[in-house]
């Protein structure tokens, strides 16, 4: 009896626009599909259909978030937990979190720093979620009110599947000895283990001594980071760090002062402007920076007023609502109410929870395409190995 006759499968084209509909945010469907066939698995692990994937979706999208705890509130019990909190079906690689800070998230990868506190000498690693890469990296030395950030230094990246390669790393602080600010940039390379520092150098005179970099994550707009201040307890202010001159320099905020520094947050606009935004109460304010049409100065413009008991779920209004990050380039922030974290689009005004906690003091969006390919997801010669890692997340 002559064998039967196999299947017809879909031309590679269907099979390829069908595929492209799986959503980028839920990343375990794209792998079990992987995972049905061979064939199934070089077609999605394929540069083509990975490129083509990437163009089809445009932005990346969230896949979880990371949190810092405040130090009034961090519980004794929870130490030990990680840091990464997936809002899929995606499960981060483990990393022993302890006695580390997230100081960024971009561009795929996260940027933690831990400080030895006996000795003064700080280190960053540079981790990435997905593959469970990390790098340490020696860090300049330790001064007072240290932020940094991670970014991809790739000139026209489109930065939706750079995660594996060099990265730049900021770092920003006040000089506890000369009390001026200082920024320290550095490059990766594949040749190198660490960063060549370099440094540059600018003393405000007009900017109190006691002024801190806010732990709240940079934000990257047009070729510059900006770090958010709060000096003399209640005034608020800007620090921009060129990536392009390499040189700080000092904005001024649209509110002079603020009753709590733990009330504003800036944000990369899906415009491409430089956003503040503030809670007031129950209502929440948004001011964007931009040119000017004819003079070409630059200022600060209310943009939107909400008011946030009509937008979420609150059941004590007396309670202080907490800006606490935002996602570059799409409108949206991440506010804590006294029943958890809520996620606001700010130009749908649709909102939804995303964890039960309130207290976390920053939340750090990551955003990445997943990519089975090159991970331990999806292990070509041994699928039953790879299904297990998948059942797993």
């Amino acid at each position: 009896m002559p064998p039967p006759e196999p299947a017809p499968t879909l031309p590679v084209e269907l099979l390829e626009q069908i595929f492209l509909r799986l959503p980028p945010d839920e990343p375990a469907w794209l792998v079990r599909a992987s995972l049905a066939s061979k064939f199934w698995l070089g077609l999605l692990t394929g540069t083509r259909f990975q490129g083509l994937y990437r163009e089809f979706h445009g932005a990346p999208p969230m896949l979880g978030f990371l949190y810092n705890w405040p130090l009034e509130y961090a519980p004794e019990e929870e130490d030990t937990a990680p840091h990464f909190v997936s809002t899929t079906k995606f499960g981060a690689h483990n990393l022993n979190w302890e006695d580390y800070n997230v100081l960024d998230c971009r561009h795929g990868r996260v940027l933690l720093f831990h400080v030895n506190w006996s000795s003064g000498e700080g280190k960053l690693i540079v981790w990435n979620p997905i593959t469970g890469c990390r790098k340490a990296v020696g860090a300049p030395d330790v001064f007072c009110s240290i932020w940094a950030a991670v970014l991809c230094p790739v000139t026209d990246c489109d930065h939706r599947a750079c995660h594996e390669g060099p990265f730049r790393v900021v770092f920003v602080g006040l000089d506890k000895v000369g009390g001026g600010y200082l920024a320290y940039d550095g490059v990766s390379s594949p040749e190198t283990d660490g960063i060549e520092w370099g440094e540059t150098s600018h003393g405000f005179d007009h900017l109190l001594d006691n002024g801190d970099v806010q732990p709240l994550p940079p934000v990257l707009v047009h070729d510059a980071l900006h770090f958010m201040l709060v000096h003399d307890d209640d005034h608020v202010g800007v620090l921009k760090y060129d990536l392009l001159s390499t040189e700080l320099s000092l904005i001024d905020a649209p509110l002079a002062e603020t009753d709590d520094a733990r009330d504003v947050i800036l944000m990369a606009m899906e415009g491409g402007s430089l956003g503040f935004a503030h809670v007031d109460g129950l209502t929440f304010n948004l001011w964007s920076r931009h040119m000017g049409d004819s003079d070409g100065a630059v200022a600060w413009t209310q943009r939107i007023v909400i008011n946030l008991r009509e937008l979420l779920p609150i059941r004590n209004p007396e309670k202080r609502l907490r800006l606490i990050g935002s996602v570059e380039g799409c409108d949206i922030v991440f506010v804590t109410t006294d029943l958890g974290i809520y996620e606001i689009n700010l130009k749908s005004l649709q909102q939804k929870k995303i964890w039960k906690r309130e207290k976390y003091s920053a939340l750090f969006p990551y955003m990445s395409f997943y990519s089975p390919q090159g991970t331990e997801y999806v292990d070509k010669n041994n699928l039953e190995m790879a299904k297990c890692k998948v059942g797993r997340s």
